[in-house]
């Protein structure tokens, strides 16, 4: 379009000049003048040509790394996008690079495209979608005692190396910069001296630099309290930077807030460097559950856990083929059923699934919760006229390489998916009251893709399967 309209320019160009100045035709010296028109006009051609075959290098290179990805990607998409790594960098593609390729072609793109990039693009992933990854980064870390640098180089516990995507130091910096636009100090130190360190370790950056992320740096770790380290890392932002206003200032601010400090009683500042309060008081627990660190039951609890096949009372159906039943736990009672549904059904559900967003993404969990409507939750399930839940039918989908355990934070036990399995327990003792020792959670996921599929059995029509104890507190 722009070589289209450049060709117009000069037809123009000529024909006022000619329609204007007629003499051009018949004097040498006029056409001369011309001549030397003609050659700035080409030259300017052969620029606009160079600068379009650099757009096209740009957008082939774009396009080959892409499909490339995409081919890998499209061959196991659950796997792919069970790595976490993999489901942030693809928010982040499509709702930030693919703004920049949109930038550098749009105006020589065909019609067509334009029409289907802008049909195509109210479906992509938008900024709280990648702050929302970037998050979702940030949780793993915390929850299974991850560093930066086995995040950034994608090397998960459970990954596969097929899987496996690095991130860059301009990634680091926008996850760090997403901690830092929660006032997460503590996050965005990390992330910004991943990012660090990687610029040390020679890595080019198209958007980012060591001075902005020193500049970050030092106010991350001052607002933690750490005046030393600030100051460490303004000076060096100076040496690379030394009219940077911000810097001057505060060096001599953190000088002298460092002397104060020191000449104040009691010696120096204390620090509060660490991960921020959270708002979950059970949060450390609930992550030692998810890393596999929970209650080890006694030797004399393990021995009254037993599988068994389990045929429901003689049922006939069940005679004929039974169950297989595994105790996962003693008080409360947790019950895992083995190959309880086919990979056909499981697939058919999820196929159902899938337009309702059914599955845990990058890092998904669900926090600590009961089941059961409490006490000061009465009507919490009126609508259904079915009573209050009196058991839980969790049904694994898929396996998950690492992490997305179901955890009981009140007992510490920890149950791990099995993909065709399902567990049960009942939330409910017989008098109707509830169990609160069936507090649970869903763990994030390191590494897979976890599905799951539940049923929650109510009150009404179980009071012949379940009777009622004879004591209220049964």
């Amino acid at each position: 379009m722009a070589l289209c309209w450049l060709l117009v320019h000069i037809f123009l160009l000529s024909s006022s000049s000619s329609s204007a100045h007629n003499d051009f035709f018949t004097s040498i010296g006029h056409m001369t003048e011309l001549l030397s028109t003609e050659k700035e006009l080409v030259s300017s051609l052969k620029d606009y040509i160079t600068a379009e075959e650099s757009k096209l290098q740009q957008v082939k290179r774009w396009a080959d790394r892409l499909d490339l990805l995409s081919s890998v990607a499209l061959q196991d998409p659950e796997g792919f996008l069970g790595h976490p790594v993999n489901a942030f960098k693809l928010m982040k593609r499509l709702n930030t690079e693919w703004k920049e390729l949109e930038s550098l072609v749009l105006s020589d793109m065909s019609d067509a495209f334009i029409s289907n990039f802008t049909i195509q693009r109210q479906h992509f992933p938008n900024d709280d979608d990648q702050t929302g990854a970037a998050k979702a980064l940030t949780r793993l870390l915390d929850t299974y005692q991850l560093d930066t640098n086995t995040m950034s180089t994608g090397a998960l516990p459970g990954s596969s190396l097929s899987h496996r995507s690095a991130l860059t130091a301009d990634d680091c910096y926008d996850l760090g910069k997403v901690a830092y636009s929660e006032a997460d100090y503590y996050h965005t130190e990390l992330w910004m001296l991943q990012a660090l360190r990687q610029l040390d370790e020679g890595e080019t950056s198209g958007s980012v630099d060591a001075v902005t992320v020193l500049d970050y740096l030092s106010y991350s770790v001052y607002q933690q309290g750490a005046l030393e380290p600030a100051l460490g890392f303004t000076r060096r932002l100076l040496e690379l930077d030394p009219t940077h206003q911000r810097a001057m200032g505060n060096l001599k601010y953190f000088e002298f807030q460092l002397d104060k400090q020191k000449g104040e009683e009691g010696g120096r500042r204390r620090e509060t460097r660490g991960r921020p309060p959270d708002y979950l008081p059970e949060r450390k627990k609930y992550e030692q559950l998810c890393r596999g660190e929970g209650l080890k039951m006694t030797p004399r609890r393990r021995s009254r856990l037993f599988c068994r096949y389990h045929d429901n009372d003689r049922h006939p159906k069940y005679v004929i083929g039974p169950v297989k039943q595994e105790d996962e736990w003693d008080r409360p009672r947790i019950v895992r059923y083995h190959d309880i549904v086919s990979d056909a059904e499981i697939e058919k559900v999820k196929e159902l699934a899938k337009p309702r967003v059914a599955n845990y993404g990058v890092g998904g969990q669900y926090e600590p919760h009961y089941d059961f409507g409490r006490k000061d939750e009465p009507d919490a399930f009126e609508e259904l006229g079915t009573g209050n839940r009196i058991a839980t039918w969790l049904l694994y989908m898929s396996d998950v390489q690492a992490g997305g355990a179901t955890v009981f934070t009140d007992v510490g036990a920890a149950i791990w998916p099995k993909k065709g399995s399902a567990v049960f327990w009942y939330n409910l003792y017989p008098s109707g009251e509830g169990d609160y020792r069936t507090r649970h959670a869903a763990c994030p996921v390191l590494v897979g893709n976890k599905w799951v599929s539940n049923k929650w059995i109510h009150e009404r029509g179980q009071e012949f399967r379940r009777r009622c104890g004879l004591q209220e507190t049964d």
